[in-house]
């Protein structure tokens, strides 16, 4: 659990926000509508605190791994640190699930193949996890990473450095709403693109990450919405703290 566990946490935390590092920046065109007489770099900051500070949001997005396979998150999350949604990688899926304060992860058989390889007595423990929903303290890992809000949008403004010269583009649509785009082309060759909401507050939509080694992408949708995930059935349930209790440590 422990390898699984890191290894998913570190790839989630940053697979469906990356992108947002770089955005921000200046714009000339004062006359661009929506958002009239804002640069890209004040749209973009305005962005960045409005996603922050909602109570909840949902986003989904892949990334390509140095490994060369691509991961998917696929999440719903608030400020209370509730969460429910799956994590895929390298062939592998894991759900997750932060209820009443207890964080849950459920893998597949081969899920555990892979994080438990190498481990002592890994092979004994696999069946006892596998497709079972294993239950972790609050303060897993994995749950501070992937199920906190907070800890996951802080990463769109770690380095306001990096938020200077994207520029406006055009209007389009993300998911039938209505969003304007900000674009930034980065050192490394890659270019970055924001799409943040015309109505309403102005919350991001997507970012995109594209023509870099490891092109990404991130939808964010259902702001506001509630996150109440059911804690699993207690015959679907392994107690980790008591799996490793027994010596035999997942």
């Amino acid at each position: 659990m422990r390898r699984g566990s890191r290894t998913m946490a570190a790839a989630a935390a940053g697979a469906a926000l990356v992108a947002l590092a770089g955005c921000g920046g200046d714009d000339s065109d004062g006359k661009s509508k929506p958002f009239a007489g804002k640069s890209a770099d004040q749209i973009a900051a305005d962005a960045v605190e409005a996603t922050q500070q909602a109570d909840s949001m949902h986003m989904k997005g892949t990334t390509q791994q140095s490994s060369g396979s691509a991961m998917t998150i696929d999440l719903s999350v608030d400020k209370s640190k509730n969460c429910d949604g799956t994590i895929e990688m390298e062939g592998t899926t894991a759900d997750v699930r932060n209820a009443e304060g207890t964080f849950y992860l459920r893998g597949d058989e081969k899920y555990w193949d892979t994080a438990l390889k190498g481990q002592p007595g890994g092979d004994k423990i696999v069946p006892k996890v596998a497709d079972k929903w294993v239950k972790a303290p609050a303060d897993d890992a994995t749950a501070k990473n992937v199920c906190d809000k907070k800890a996951l949008t802080t990463a769109m403004d770690e380095n306001k450095s990096e938020r200077k010269g994207m520029k406006k583009g055009r209007t389009t649509t993300v998911d039938g709403t209505e969003a304007i785009q900000l674009t930034k082309k980065a050192s490394g060759g890659e270019t970055l693109t924001l799409y943040v909401a015309t109505e309403g507050k102005p919350y991001i939509l997507r970012t995109k990450t594209t023509g870099g080694e490891k092109p990404n992408t991130a939808t964010f949708s259902d702001y506001g919405k509630s996150v109440s995930p059911e804690k699993p059935a207690a015959g679907e349930v392994v107690d980790l703290q008591k799996l490793a209790a027994s010596g035999q440590k997942a």
